[in-house]
């Protein structure tokens, strides 16, 4: 059993890179022209709450506390298995 384990690992780190290949990049290249440009051209632009050019994060801040918390949860589980198994 001993043998298997670094397999396993390295098949499920090889599937985890693999699917992350196909994961599209970002691209910074914006959808409107800056606040500035469009001023500079004669456009008034109706100002909106939207308009702030903030982003809503909060997706991002739930996601990332489940995936520390997750992660967690997996250290804690590995550092009480290997504390059993040496004794």
């Amino acid at each position: 059993m001993t043998a298997r384990r670094p397999l396993i690992t390295a098949v499920v780190a090889g599937t985890v890179l693999s699917a992350l290949w196909f994961v599209p990049t970002a691209d910074a290249t914006p959808e409107h022209p800056p606040r500035a440009a469009r001023e500079a051209q004669g456009a008034q632009p109706q100002v909106a709450l939207a308009d702030t050019g903030g982003v809503d994060t909060t997706p991002y801040v739930i996601g990332g506390i489940a995936f520390v918390t997750a992660g967690g949860a997996l250290v804690t589980t590995a550092v009480r298995t290997s504390r059993r198994s040496a004794l």
